[in-house]
């Protein structure tokens, strides 16, 4: 396996990508039939199957009135070479507002060939909402999942 397609050199691509705003290429770092899971996602865990899904997920996020800059960067290796395991945190800032906020989060995924296979993502929906001013709408959303 090369360095350029090792799992830790392409989630520092991602996460550099994410911090210069190259949304419009960074579907080309997963596979075709790759699946993204956020378990934690508000108001309800999302599965996103297939590079064209994640090319429209980063074409939403790009929409959205936010620089984040990656901080406290720190990869594990695990027993299996195509998997590891990420934390960061993300410092940002809304820019129609000028908030800032840092959220924290982890990323376990798995690279083969260069190219993100699947991944398991980890990140505060809470606290992007209340910083983008969308925690009223999570919290109606959440009390009608029980419907």
């Amino acid at each position: 396996m090369s360095e350029s397609s090792s799992p830790q050199h392409v989630l520092e691509v991602l996460m550099r990508g994410i911090a210069d705003q190259a949304f419009d290429t960074l579907h080309e770092l997963y596979a075709e039939d790759t699946v993204v899971e956020h378990p934690f996602a508000l108001p309800a865990p999302r599965r996103t199957e297939g590079r064209a899904a994640i090319r429209e997920h980063f074409a939403a996020f790009a929409a959205a009135p936010l620089r984040l800059q990656v901080r406290n960067w720190v990869v594990h290796a695990t027993a299996d070479p195509e998997v590891v395991i990420a934390e960061w945190d993300y410092d940002g800032v809304v820019t129609t507002t000028g908030r800032a906020f840092r959220v924290s989060n982890v990323q376990m995924s798995r690279v083969r060939d260069g190219l993100i296979v699947e991944s398991r993502d980890y990140h505060n929906h809470a606290m992007m909402a209340a910083v983008m001013g969308q925690l009223p709408a999570l919290v109606e959303a959440l009390g009608r999942a029980d419907e």
